[in-house]
């Protein structure tokens, strides 16, 4: 994994101070340690208790097996896209979501880089060939929005590449809520020292290592860059048919539970128990635009008012 001949040391500037990070030094350090949880202003202290999170987890996975049942009896279609910087917690959101669903009517698609001939074709092509049938969910582990993020930022598409999906999805999108399907987008946001500690974990725990990919140490560096284009993203396509969510995710326990919790909420599934939904925090899940103080005539409303505490 670590090349002894070279230094991975990078220098970052957080908060005005200039700090190094040497991602190979087992070391987590304690500028990092005493500020992840609370970082990006996370506004709870300490993470959902396991208990709790097993038994509120647990009661919303037994409607999401509803869901399916509907979903089956009703032919309608359902689709989630989760974004996110690296390390934001997508995979663990999405494995909690689908977790006791079955995975034949309740996919995952996690596109890996385009092929060549992917390349050549028009842009959304390759996702719209994954997109639900009758009776399905289809989750979605990064999306269409890589051209919103990775790719400007990483130089992998050119910027009047980058200004056109600006412009053309929200078009695109209303053609999916127009055939009655189902559209959920979340960005998970998490903060600057959380995504650190959680590169520091994945380099040094042998059953995670794999997860740290050279995209993750390139980004190390561009953590600005990556926040202009997702204001730019939330600016140009939070609309009204299609709105973001956000979702504050330094407590991933949280974060699972109001992602699951919100999709419940938003869908006319049969059987739907009330007293278990509750509703979602105002502090760890909002609409895109409020939430992140962006600059912007949409507007904003939260997704509920209720805390988990």
């Amino acid at each position: 994994m670590n090349d002894q001949n070279s230094d991975r040391t990078v220098e970052l500037t957080i908060d005005g101070q200039m700090r190094r990070f040497d991602i190979d030094n087992p070391k987590l350090p304690g500028w990092i340690k005493d500020k992840a949880f609370g970082s990006e202003n996370y506004p709870y202290e300490q993470k959902l208790k396991r208990d709790k999170y097993e038994e509120q987890l647990e009661a919303l996975q037994i409607e999401l097996v509803k869901v399916q049942s509907w979903l089956q009896t009703s032919g309608q279609r359902v689709m989630a896209v989760f974004e996110g910087r690296d390390a934001a917690g997508k995979g663990g959101t999405i494995g909690a979501t689908r977790a006791y669903m079955n995975p034949r009517t309740a996919r995952v698609v996690a596109l890996p880089k385009p092929t060549e001939t992917e390349q050549g074709q028009w842009y959304f092509q390759r996702y719209v060939d994954h997109f639900p049938t009758a009776g399905e969910m289809v989750l979605f582990d990064r999306s269409w929005y890589n051209r919103a993020g990775v790719e400007p930022v990483m130089g992998f598409c050119s910027p009047e590449q980058h200004t056109l999906f600006l412009q053309e999805t929200p078009s695109f999108e209303h053609m999916l809520v127009r055939e009655d399907i189902h559209l959920f987008k979340f960005w998970l946001n998490v903060g600057r020292e959380m995504q650190l500690e959680r590169f520091h974990d994945r380099r040094h725990n042998p059953l995670k290592v794999w997860k740290l990919s050279p995209m993750d140490l390139a980004s190390l560096n561009k953590w600005d860059d990556y926040t202009a284009k997702r204001d730019l993203m939330l600016k140009h396509t939070h609309t009204a048919h299609a709105p973001w969510t956000v979702v504050r995710s330094n407590d991933k326990r949280r974060a699972r539970i109001n992602v699951v919790r919100h999709i419940l909420l938003n869908l006319p599934y049969d059987g739907k128990d009330h007293a278990t939904l509750g509703k979602t925090t105002i502090k760890s899940l909002g609409r895109a635009t409020g939430f992140l103080k962006i600059d912007t005539s949409l507007g904003f409303a939260y997704c509920g008012r209720t805390r988990i505490a």
